[in-house]
């Protein structure tokens, strides 16, 4: 087999240089070059692309005087010169940035990546509605467009295997197209891999520092990460280059939304609906602000007005009974039972419809009827959201034996000393908004809401190993000075959450699995469980359809065994951290507030205010499942109600167990 031809063999070389650097490798890109510009001197791709890798690594000088060199020679070289202009605009010389690409366009009107250039330059001279013109150019001049369109669409329509398999074929041809790469990024996000969907929405932006595309992806990623000034920042640059796209002011809605701004995220979701009316799931999303605002009379409205747009659609006739004090009409009973014979549009659908004729028929005292449609929603829920209770079971087990006595000796004066958090944990529906809305009353507490962000701490160990389930293992491999920044972590991610007052909340009930990683990042955290009487508990979260998290609630068996599995380590955190954890008992609080406030109040070390009695007229956002509750003083008609389903509850009563003999009596 004969040599390959010297020449080939050289061209071959330039080929690999430009992909190194289209995949992110501008130093080996740089390496290759100049070894390829030894043996021909001034080859003019080569000069180009060493041009184009100094200022991938941001050498931008020495990038210039490149690309200027060689332009002289090659004054019609128009990739040079789109990168020259690349270089100018890194250098702030956007105004010659903006000739060099005109220069290019003149003369090649369907160039891709000089569109791009152009639409950057064009935002940094602030000339916003030129910039759209010219990411609008880049879009329909991109060589890949209908690939990109397909996946997309694919996207769209939740064929992630599909999408992913064009979107990895585009990256394959050029592994610096800004489309695909904002794409693989969507994917990666929905697959809870924010990192990865990071690093490739941070490499499309160096190829299109404004790409419009990007700049989305990444305020929706930064949310993901709970970095929320950032995400924020990044969602305001996106609404200044597309003032006119809704999905930009969904973005600055959803974000605003985490970040407790929730008149800002109203008035950004109504930007959106004036720019798309039609759309019923925004219609929605206002009147979930608006339930969250306690604007219950306008929340109601939107729910309503989301029906008049699509009949049929399931969640909005769910969140009209997750007011929790709407009753339904007859003629809206008997249109959803239509429903639910005629219109299929799939189980979420079908599920929802469920939930909600359960809550008219529980208003209408018909228990039965109302635990049958429980039943089916949740059987539904189950079959798109299984819940593995034998790993849960296990992984409790592994929490156990792993924090005990010797973990904290060995690492006492480790943590981030700030006694700032108040954690609420329990199970959901068992009284913690309750306990927010009392410590939000106080004048030195922050009520926040339900937080990520230990959850997520708990993520990252898991990630740490193969298979991803390297929690509470991992743990030990963390140094006290490693334990303490991620305490001080914590702190930093939360703190655009927090007003003026000095503490604050987090109330995550599955925090309840996390006491003894919160113990070891911050030790003088106050941490405070919430509970109920397990049968009205968990009867109490088999009949709410949740959003998403909670993918124990959809199995009886299932709820008595967590159920078991809360108890469990709650008692084991009461014998190795004695003294840690208040246990608030709402069976004990609705019957005797102030007796129980007051001890509250106590070990968080807060002085006792009136306010907090009447927690009920506190004025705060609330966005969980009991936001209208919290809203009213204390009731006891919760209590033992878990017994109008006694004989459909039968099979919870067995897998609770023994454990009910402890709160019997």
């Amino acid at each position: 087999m004969s040599a390959p031809h010297p020449q080939a063999a050289f061209e071959q070389s330039v080929r690999h240089a430009h992909a190194a650097l289209r995949a992110g490798q501008a130093a080996s890109a740089e390496a290759w070059l100049r070894q390829l510009l030894l043996q021909d001197p001034g080859e003019v791709n080569c000069e180009w692309l060493l041009g184009a890798a100094l200022l991938e690594q941001g050498k931008v000088p020495e990038s210039i005087a490149t690309l200027e060199a060689l332009l002289e020679r090659a004054p019609d070289f128009a990739e040079a010169r789109v990168d020259l202009a690349r270089a100018y605009r890194r250098d702030g010389r956007a105004a010659q940035a903006r000739e060099q690409v005109r220069r290019v366009l003149e003369k090649t009107p369907h160039h891709h990546r000089a569109w791009l250039a152009y639409g950057d330059v064009l935002v940094d001279l602030a000339q916003y509605p030129d910039a759209q013109v010219a990411f609008e150019r880049a879009r329909l001049t991109d060589p890949y467009r209908a690939r990109t369109e397909e996946a997309t669409a694919a996207l769209v329509a939740d064929d992630r295997k599909k999408a992913e398999g064009i979107f990895r074929e585009i990256l394959t041809l050029d592994a610096a197209h800004v489309a695909a790469l904002t794409g693989l990024a969507a994917l990666s996000l929905a697959a809870d891999v924010s990192g990865d969907a990071e690093r490739l929405l941070r490499h499309a932006l160096r190829q299109s520092a404004h790409s419009p595309l990007a700049w989305r992806g990444l305020a929706q990623t930064l949310l993901a990460q709970g970095r929320l000034e950032e995400a924020l920042a990044a969602a305001r640059h996106g609404v200044r280059l597309e003032p006119k796209n809704p999905h930009t002011w969904i973005t600055i809605a959803g974000v605003s939304t985490r970040l407790m701004r929730q008149d800002e995220a109203l008035t950004a979701y109504e930007q959106a609906a004036q720019l798309q009316p039609p759309d019923v799931r925004l219609r929605l999303s206002i009147g979930h602000v608006q339930k969250t605002l306690g604007k219950r009379p306008e929340s109601e409205a939107s729910y309503k007005a989301a029906l008049e747009l699509d009949p049929g659609f399931a969640e909005a006739y769910w969140s009209l009974a997750d007011l929790k004090n709407y009753s339904f009409s007859a003629a809206e009973v008997a249109t959803m039972e239509q429903l639910l014979a005629s219109d299929k549009r799939g189980r979420a659908n079908e599920a929802q419809l469920h939930f909600a004729l359960g809550r008219a028929y529980e208003q209408r005292q018909q228990y039965p009827q109302a635990f049958a449609h429980y039943a089916q929603g949740n059987a539904l829920k189950r079959l798109d959201t299984p819940f593995d209770i034998d790993h849960f079971e296990r992984r409790s087990a592994r929490i156990r034996a792993f924090f005990d006595e010797s973990f904290f000796a060995a690492r006492a004066g480790a943590g981030d000393p700030s006694s700032a958090p108040i954690f609420i944990v329990g199970l959901p529906r068992s009284g913690s908004t309750l306990v927010e809305q009392i410590l939000a009353s106080h004048s030195r507490v922050e009520g926040t809401m339900e937080l990520p962000n230990i959850v997520a701490i708990a993520n990252e160990f898991d990630d740490l190993v193969p298979g991803r389930d390297g929690y509470p293992e991992t743990v030990r491999g963390a140094s006290n000075a490693q334990l303490t920044a991620l305490g001080a972590h914590y702190l930093a991610q939360t703190a655009p959450l927090r007003g003026g007052r000095e503490r604050f909340t987090d109330k995550l009930p599955n925090n309840f699995s996390h006491v003894g990683m919160i113990q070891a990042i911050l030790p003088h955290a106050t941490i405070i469980d919430a509970r109920r009487h397990p049968m009205d508990s968990c009867f109490s979260t088999f009949k709410q359809h949740f959003a998403q998290g909670q993918a124990f609630s959809y199995d009886l068996g299932d709820l008595g065994r967590y159920y078991h599995c809360y108890l469990s380590l709650m008692d084991h955190w009461d014998r190795v951290l004695p003294g840690k954890v208040l246990h608030l008992q709402y069976e004990e609080l609705v019957r005797d507030p102030e007796t129980h406030i007051r001890r509250l109040l106590a070990h968080c070390g807060l002085a006792f205010e009136a306010a907090c009695l009447a927690f009920h007229e506190t004025q705060r956002s609330v966005r969980t499942a009991s936001a209208e509750q919290v809203r009213q003083p204390l009731y006891s008609s919760g209590v033992g109600y878990w017994r109008h389903f006694a004989t459909e509850l039968e099979p919870l009563r067995r897998a609770l167990g023994d454990c009910l003999g402890r709160f019997e009596g």
